[in-house]
């Protein structure tokens, strides 16, 4: 009888203890849910479809993906993008790591720049938009004060169709340091001191400890990053939106692709065709992703 109870009981708190966990993690599901997996399958749904308007979906089959591979636009937008990464994600991961590792040391008033270096990251990206169009402003901005002072001409650095993108791109390493920083601080705070303590034994310095631990201990929170990284950096958007309108001279050569997206679905109410621009976007990221997660395997080692 008393065996009986006991196992009535384990029973009873294994299922008090799923059914808090579930709950626990039901809002969290719930807004994936909503805000993630609905909009994609609306998505999906509406690029085999015309959608102008309020109006009802007329199905369309292929057309708009027919109409996607002949539009010079996207390819235009997208090759922007390609530039805006390849910009943006090799120099911010490495920043990101570089400045990690230095505040994984034990400087003093490491607390308060670990904080500043976060700013960025909680900050409404309107803001910091706003900001870095006020550095960069032509006439009146901080960035041609500074080279004037040194007797530099200044620049019209998101005017000039040579320097937009590049300005941009320097907005977006500046934004994703703080936050790549810190997930990289919780992987090297798992390094055991051990392997250090060994290495300082065996006369190592601190380079070739960077090389020969550092780096392959940290690689799977690396390799993390790298893929997060290039999520968003072929979804930039916000940046471009604030920081320059239509009608700027150097507007055809940073729009992005997610821009594009937008102001086929939202300004010109072709929600069909701005679904398939964004259907195309996911086959690309799914496809990178794919190839990043082969590629793992030649340089994260894992503590199997």
């Amino acid at each position: 009888m008393k065996m009986v109870n006991q196992q009535h009981f384990l029973k009873n708190r294994k299922f008090t203890t799923w059914f808090y966990g579930y709950l626990f993690i039901a809002p969290t599901i719930l807004a994936i849910i909503v805000l993630y997996l609905w909009p994609m399958v609306q998505s999906l749904y509406y690029s085999f479809n015309e959608v102008k308007g309020f109006q009802s979906p007329v199905f369309v089959g292929l057309d708009n993906y027919e109409r996607l591979i002949q539009d010079t636009e996207v390819f235009g937008a997208l090759g922007n993008t390609f530039l805006y990464a390849l910009l943006t994600v090799p120099l911010g991961i490495f920043i990101s790591l570089i400045t990690a590792v230095l505040l994984n040391t034990n400087i003093k008033g490491k607390g308060i720049v670990r904080t500043l270096y976060f700013l960025p990251v909680v900050s409404a990206p309107a803001a910091v938009a706003l900001v870095w169009k006020w550095i960069y402003n032509n006439q009146y901005g901080l960035l041609n004060q500074i080279l004037g002072f040194f007797g530099i001409p200044g620049q019209d650095w998101l005017g000039n169709p040579k320097l937009a993108l590049i300005s941009i791109a320097i907005v977006g390493i500046w934004s994703m340091v703080g936050y790549n920083m810190i997930i990289l601080i919780a992987g090297l705070q798992d390094i055991p001191r051990s392997l250090y303590e060994s290495a300082d034994i065996d006369g190592a310095g601190p380079v070739r400890k960077f090389f020969n631990i550092t780096l392959p201990m940290v690689s799977p929170t690396l390799f993390f990053v790298s893929v997060t990284t290039v999520m968003g950096s072929l979804q930039v958007f916000d940046h471009i939106y604030m920081m320059l309108t239509p009608e700027s001279p150097s507007f055809k050569s940073t729009e992005s692709i997610v821009y594009l997206f937008f102001r086929y679905t939202f300004q010109n109410y072709n929600k069909g065709y701005g679904s398939t621009i964004v259907i195309f976007l996911l086959l690309i990221i799914l496809a990178l992703t794919f190839v990043q997660m082969k590629l793992q395997k030649k340089w994260v080692h894992y503590n199997d």
